[in-house]
């Protein structure tokens, strides 16, 4: 009997379908092993993080927002302040027993010393940026000293007040024209002399150098000089002298002379030699004269001559700026014989300069203070030199040579001088 043909295939077909089955099983347990594997390689790479599940995420997911850096703005501009500490001294009026005295301390050798009369001020002076003094007598190293009423003083004196400090001398007083012709040439020999750094204001070689304005930056800060006296004790300029001073009456050069020096400087500081000798009173014509600077232009305003301590104020300008006036300062260094004319003051104040952003300058005067100093020497008006009122003491007071015609001189009645005199507001005692 014949087989059916296909019943005799079917086993056959059925051991092919499942060796394709088996292979199709294999196959795929093959292939999720390699991507098993290839996922296992991946996560252990340097900076993957695959998640459960093998899909790794979106790249920007990887990185948090709060790593991303934000630049810092740029800072506003600020403004620029300078600020200059000025300080100003009276009369250095130098007489025979200073100046003799300064011979005896330097020897044979010719030269002066005088720097025993300034040592106790000297260290104050370094604390300034600019140290300002009027040089009440000519100073020269070719006239032969003198003393009152016409006065020479050896330079070795102003070379004294340069290493204490000193640096801008004015030379307008009552006392400029004392040896005439020939005193002239040698105080501006002997000026010419002197280190670069040193500025002079009082002096000019006439009309045609009225324009030329005596200018010292310092810090960025530019001041202005000029200097005025009231007098010249009766002493003419003549056709010989190569130099002359501005009189107060001489308001239209003044006022052109300031009103100049503004265009040019951020600061005008203005010396003026006036008032009344020997007197604590401010009177009218030093009044007018101070309120006519600060209209024009001027910032400080110095007065000397009295020899004796004047109060000081603010003044308001025509421009509406603050101005600042020492009416006196009285004596820095003398020999004179009374008590009011022993006790003087030096002025400080600071110069502050503001520059805006925008290019804007504005300038203010702050801080004005008078400190009281007092002129001592010995019997027989030996050993001259000067102190801070806060430095001196009852037993100098009780040693001092005008004892002898005032006994009843003391630290007491030196600080009721200065007390009486000079306003609480401006007045620094220690």
């Amino acid at each position: 009997m014949k087989q059916d043909p296909l019943k005799r295939r079917r086993p056959a077909a059925r051991k092919r379908g499942r060796k394709q089955t088996l292979r199709a099983v294999v196959l795929s347990v093959l292939t999720v092993s390699v991507i098993a594997l290839c996922l296992g390689i991946w996560t252990k790479l340097p900076g993957k993080d695959v998640p459960v599940g093998g899909i790794a995420p979106p790249e920007e997911t990887l990185s948090p927002a709060s790593s991303v850096t934000t630049p810092e703005p740029e800072p506003e501009p600020q403004p620029v302040v300078e600020t200059i500490r000025f300080s100003a001294t009276g009369d250095n009026l130098i007489h025979a027993p200073i100046y003799k005295q300064a011979a005896r301390r330097a020897g044979e050798d010719g030269t002066y010393s005088f720097d025993y009369c300034y040592e106790h001020i000297a260290p104050f002076y370094a604390e300034q940026d600019v140290n300002w003094i009027n040089q009440e007598t000519l100073c020269s190293d070719t006239l032969a000293p003198s003393t009152y009423p016409c006065f020479s003083t050896p330079g070795d004196c102003a070379r004294a007040l340069y290493r204490a400090g000193v640096r801008v001398f004015s030379l307008s007083n009552n006392h400029t024209y004392d040896k005439g012709a020939s005193g002239i040439a040698a105080t501006l020999q002997f000026w010419e002399s002197m280190p670069e750094d040193v500025v002079t204001t009082g002096l000019w070689h006439g009309e045609e150098d009225y324009d030329r304005i005596p200018l010292q930056t310092v810090n960025g800060v530019t001041i202005a000089y000029l200097s005025y006296t009231e007098h010249t004790n009766g002493i003419r300029q003549n056709k010989n002298m190569t130099a002359n001073v501005i009189y107060t009456s001489q308001t239209d050069v003044i006022e052109r002379q300031v009103r100049l020096a503004r265009q040019q400087a951020d600061f005008v500081v203005v010396g003026v030699h006036w008032g009344v000798e020997d007197s604590h009173a401010i009177v009218d014509s030093q009044c007018t004269l101070a309120q006519n600077l600060a209209d024009w232009g001027a910032d400080v305003i110095v007065g000397t001559h009295p020899h004796v301590l004047q109060d000081a104020q603010w003044l308001t300008a025509a421009d509406g700026r603050r101005s600042f006036v020492a009416f006196s300062l009285g004596n820095f260094l003398s020999t004179q014989s009374r008590p009011d004319q022993l006790v003087g003051a030096i002025l400080t104040l600071q110069l502050q300069k503001t520059t805006q952003p925008n290019g804007s300058v504005q300038c203010e005067v702050l801080a004005p203070q008078l400190h009281p100093t007092v002129t001592h020497y010995d019997a027989g008006k030996s050993n001259v030199r000067t102190y801070f009122l806060s430095d001196y003491t009852q037993e100098l007071a009780a040693a001092h040579g005008v004892r002898a015609n005032y006994s009843d001189f003391s630290l007491d009645r030196i600080q009721k001088i200065a007390q009486n005199n000079i306003s609480t507001s401006f007045l620094a005692l220690t």
